[in-house]
């Protein structure tokens, strides 16, 4: 008798795995689109994240759970011989969330201000949400002519904050993660 329930529970479980949805979409994530440029005053850096949305994450977003991304930004002085000296880590996040009631989303970016943005189409709250645009990494007064800089990017989003009484239901939310891989460009101020 032990021996059918536990095979009844294996069956039960097996059914289970089977019906979660597929997570594959969220380990394409990749940072494109990144520049490296400066104006008079400040150096300046760029990026975008693509496909940084599968059809579970809009689903949550939409039932009004915000989620955030975090980019994670490194400034290095190349050094031969020598180990590398970092000369900036910033941390920049953007937060999205949905209001369902009003049919809009509110999309707040730690490096603008934190001021909300707010828009009615989710195409143009995930371009807000998936882009850093003329973000300032340094003063070009920190950095020496002629010597070679290196800059890591690298894009997750943070874990779902859910309510309590979900964190029961959906424990499996926290397969939702993603995290790109390090992307690095090198340049000679």
């Amino acid at each position: 008798m032990k021996t059918k329930a536990c095979a009844l529970l294996i069956w039960f479980l097996s059914g289970m795995i089977c019906m979660l949805p597929p997570m594959s979409h969220a380990q394409d994530a990749s940072l494109t689109n990144i520049i490296v440029t400066n104006t008079r005053d400040d150096l300046l850096f760029y990026l975008t994240v693509r496909n940084a949305f599968p059809p579970e994450i809009e689903e949550t977003i939409h039932s009004g759970v915000p989620a955030t991304f975090s980019f994670l930004i490194n400034l290095q002085l190349v050094r031969e011989f020598w180990v590398d000296k970092e000369l900036n880590e910033i941390t920049v996040t953007h937060t999205i969330k949905y209001d369902s009631l009003k049919k809009e989303y509110m999309v707040t970016r730690s490096w603008d201000g934190d001021r909300p943005h707010v828009v009615k189409s989710f195409d143009e709250a995930k371009k807000l949400m998936s882009e850093i645009d003329s973000l300032s990494i340094v003063s070009l007064s920190e950095l020496e002519k002629g010597r070679q800089y290196q800059i890591r990017a690298k894009a997750k989003l943070s874990k779902l904050t859910l309510p309590f009484y979900l964190h029961y239901i959906l424990f499996f939310m926290s397969l939702w993660d993603f995290e790109t891989d390090w992307y690095t460009i090198d340049f000679i101020y």
